[in-house]
């Protein structure tokens, strides 16, 4: 049981460390937290307290060790289910009204407290009374069980994270509510001991799914996190680089200026050639450099109500003569008002719907849709173009990375500044693609930027 102790207790400490603002990641934590106790009050009766009292015949000292046994089996007993009762409602809170989300958690503990009050104190062999404690510790169980499974989501890469989190969470927690509550409610006392093969199996499969394809929406976290500081040391660089670019540029074209005059007053026309191609490379430059510096440097918000059906309307205008040959649906409900920086916004949406247009060369079907999900509002553009490969697909938001390589306009960073551009509103990009397939680009804004 040492084994199961340390780790729930460091996946436990991992997971509020990785992100403390998440209630999901905190209940989480919770439930290792107290999964946890019970361990812990095992190892004590087990190995600690034997221990103490063959080398160290102390009372006081064995009073102590098994008061602290039985308050971490009475944490382990009470809060994992209630833990868990909480996971699953921030999970899945979709369902619920503020009224609820209030007083659900304060009803949820009535059963436990009561439990504590009027059952039979704490002892070794029959720490709680099994059959009581299981009558709302096993619904608390199986419901939350139901509320993380039916959970829906519309998000393509929440899909696979989702199902990852039903695989490492949902089979042990069920595993707990036969070994700890059922099975002794009818006679089989210390089933508990078998949780060390349970955890020997879900461990690993945790620390795997958590790196490689992320738990409770974790690994997104991460890449995020990544790809934000990314942009943050691209901005700074090329602000950097195109000042000295600048500099340089300037001083080369004051000389070259001067080696032109003196070219003309000494007629050397063969001269003046070179220095009009050094001079338009040096201008070349100098431009191309802007232009990566534009598309990211840091640009303040200026927001404003934006009806983003008008403001999609007025997207889609200039780029009429590219979408001859596709059929555009559009369903974005009526007086959306969004609180948004208009500018920033239509340069986003122009960004996506040109690449759209260019994985159509031969026409196809452009969508554009507008929905809610939980608390946010998504906007999704959707075409039935080529599509793009997962290894594409992994690398598009990274900036400078280009599938148009014989393009000599093209930096790479259009996707880029369309994430930097959501960030800065507090939303989000997703992409969902496939080959032969078509792509689908998700613009997530929070629900407090709605107006109306």
């Amino acid at each position: 049981m040492l084994f199961v102790l340390f780790a729930l207790w460091i996946i436990a400490l991992g997971l509020v460390m990785v992100d403390p603002r998440s209630s999901t990641m905190r209940w989480m934590s919770a439930i290792a937290f107290t999964g946890g106790f019970g361990a812990l009050a095992a190892v004590l009766s087990e190995i600690f307290i034997p221990y103490i009292q063959q080398t160290i015949p102390n009372p006081s000292i064995s009073t102590l060790l098994y008061r602290i046994m039985g308050i971490s089996s009475l944490i382990s007993y009470y809060g994992l289910p209630y833990s868990f009762a909480m996971l699953s409602l921030r999970y899945n809170g979709s369902w619920q009204k503020p009224a609820l989300q209030t007083w659900l958690p304060i009803g949820l503990l009535i059963p436990p407290i009561a439990c504590l009050l009027f059952t039979p104190r704490y002892t070794e062999e029959l720490p709680i009374a099994f059959p009581i404690v299981a009558s709302w510790a096993v619904p608390y169980i199986l419901i939350g069980t139901f509320l993380i499974v039916i959970k829906t989501e519309r998000l393509p890469a929440m899909k696979r994270t989702h199902l990852f989190t039903c695989l490492a969470l949902l089979p042990p927690i069920l595993c707990v509510g036969i070994l700890n509550y059922v099975m002794p409610s009818f006679g089989f006392y210390r089933m508990w001991v078998y949780h060390v093969w349970i955890l020997a199996f879900v461990v690993p499969f945790f620390v795997f799914t958590f790196f490689k394809y992320g738990f409770l929406g974790m690994r997104l976290l991460i890449e995020r996190r990544k790809l934000d500081s990314t942009l943050r040391a691209i901005t700074s660089g090329t602000a950097i680089l195109n000042h000295s670019i600048k500099n340089d540029v300037g001083k080369m074209r004051l000389f070259l200026e001067k080696m032109k005059q003196h070219a003309e007053e000494t007629n050397q026309p063969e001269l003046m050639q070179d220095i009009d191609v050094v001079m338009g490379a040096s201008t070349h430059i100098r431009d191309m450099i802007s232009r990566v510096h534009e598309q990211t440097q840091e640009l303040p918000l200026r927001e404003s109500p934006v009806d983003l059906g008008e403001l999609i309307r007025n997207v889609l205008l200039p780029l009429g003569p590219y979408l001859s040959k596709i059929q555009v649906n559009q369903n974005i409900p009526e007086n959306l008002i969004l609180q948004l920086d208009p500018i920033q916004i239509a340069e986003t949406l122009t960004n996506i719907l040109m690449n759209a247009v260019e994985a159509m060369p031969k026409g196809g079907e452009l969508t554009m849709k507008a929905f809610h999900a939980k608390k946010n509002i998504i906007l999704e553009v959707r075409d039935t173009g080529i599509g793009m490969e997962k290894s594409v697909l992994k690398q598009v938001l990274e900036p400078f990375y280009t599938t148009k390589s014989g393009s000599h306009s093209n930096f790479g960073l259009g996707l880029a500044y369309c994430y930097s551009v959501m960030k800065k509103h507090g939303g989000a990009l997703e992409l969902s693609s496939a080959p032969g397939k078509g792509t689908s680009v998700f613009l997530t804004f929070p629900g407090n930027r709605l107006l109306r």
